[in-house]
């Protein structure tokens, strides 16, 4: 595939995952009143953090930065999990509307759903090693202690399968251990199928 082709649907995903930030940054700063408390607000969700990497990491490959394999790996494994995690356990949870809905949707369903297909098409394929998931678990993983201090200090938790107050500290672990389980099986996964297809595309040249 052309290069070309490949910076412009990098592009198009850095557009949809800024989009999604800007449009939610508005209806978050709706509620809040300042700029200060908006970004504060959202930084407290993994959702928008991987975004951001998300807009970050494909938009230098649209300006034609070199980004190596296993960082576009880790950031696709980690927006996939964010789409995963909320089919499963957050759709629904919120009646959303306007700028808030078009936000979630583009967030949660657009982003995950474009990136997933840009790395089956466009990704480098052949380079990534088995030790690789460790590397990419390893912002999931700092993540939670981050999520649990704030809950603690704000009480109010970003996701409810970490609510401690309200499952305990126990099941919240067992919530974490078991989306930890899922995200390296995934990143195993990712890795034996870009082994899979590097081979193949090696055996077309």
């Amino acid at each position: 595939m052309k290069q070309g082709v490949r910076r412009v649907g990098a592009g198009i995903i850095a557009a949809t995952a800024t989009a999604g930030l800007m449009i939610q940054f508005r209806a978050t700063f709706g509620q809040t009143g300042t700029v200060g408390e908006t970004l504060w607000v959202l930084l407290r969700y993994f959702t928008v953090l991987t975004n951001v990497a998300v807009a970050v990491i494909f938009g230098g490959i649209a300006l034609g930065a070199r980004v190596t394999a296993r960082r576009i790996g880790g950031v696709t494994l980690a927006i996939l999990l964010v789409g995963v995690i909320y089919g499963l356990l957050l759709r629904g949870l919120l009646d959303l509307s306007g700028g808030a809905l078009l936000a979630d949707m583009l967030l949660h369903k657009a982003v995950p759903v474009l990136a997933a297909l840009w790395w089956i098409a466009c990704a480098p394929k052949g380079r990534l090693r088995r030790r690789d998931p460790l590397w990419w678990a390893v912002f999931p993983v700092t993540y939670l202690p981050y999520a649990l201090l704030r809950g603690a200090m704000e009480e109010k938790y970003a996701y409810p399968f970490i609510n401690v107050v309200r499952l305990g500290i126990g099941q919240v672990l067992l919530n974490a251990m078991l989306i930890a389980a899922g995200f390296l099986i995934a990143g195993a996964a990712l890795v034996w199928l870009d082994g899979r297809l590097g081979n193949h595309g090696a055996r077309r040249a």
